[in-house]
């Protein structure tokens, strides 16, 4: 039901037909929020949330565009990352100084991609991999907030990351006939 017809039935004599016409009106409206809308939000949110992670990593290089910290050094792993996953993630076979630098690198690659929309569903499935990880090994107890993101990655990987992207672009030059 478009929001004209949902609009001409609430004309109706019962106020529980005015109230169902309402309620399709309502979704009606919902349902014109744009696929590239929604996306982009994921993708920002999602990117916001494992850049700031892979930031606690590093040092010498922070770019916080939110509270506008800028430092745009050569970064180095920090000297607590690899004492944060010996001490406290305690991953299983990889060594703390290996997964220290895999994940600062991993938190820093993957939410770039992600925000400029290059590779979105590679990088959503890297990142929901993390998430995996971090669910099931590390903080087993924050599963509302990792089914969180577990959706909106899942909803990137199957949706594709809309037309603000780099993807969307690449796609379109792509089959653009020569």
């Amino acid at each position: 039901m478009n929001p004209s017809q949902a609009l001409a039935s609430a004309r109706g004599d019962t106020a529980a037909s005015r109230t169902a016409a309402l309620v399709h009106l309502a979704i009606a409206w919902c349902s014109r929020i744009p696929h590239s809308l929604i996306a982009f939000v994921g993708r920002f949110s999602m990117a916001a949330v494992f850049w700031n992670s892979g930031q606690t990593k590093v040092e010498g290089f922070a770019v916080n565009i939110v509270n506008g910290e800028f430092n745009l050094g050569w970064p180095r792993l920090s000297d607590t990352a690899v004492a944060l996953f010996r001490d406290e993630y305690k991953l299983p076979i990889v060594p703390p100084e290996l997964a220290a630098p895999m994940a600062a690198f991993a938190e820093h690659l993957f939410p770039l991609l992600l925000l400029v929309g290059l590779a979105t569903r590679f990088s959503a499935l890297a990142l929901l991999g993390m998430t995996l990880v971090i669910q099931l090994l590390v903080y087993p107890g924050a599963y509302a907030t990792h089914g969180t993101w577990a959706a909106v990655l899942l909803y990137l990987v199957a949706r594709g990351p809309g037309t603000l992207s780099v993807d969307h672009w690449l796609a379109r030059r792509a089959s653009q006939p020569r």
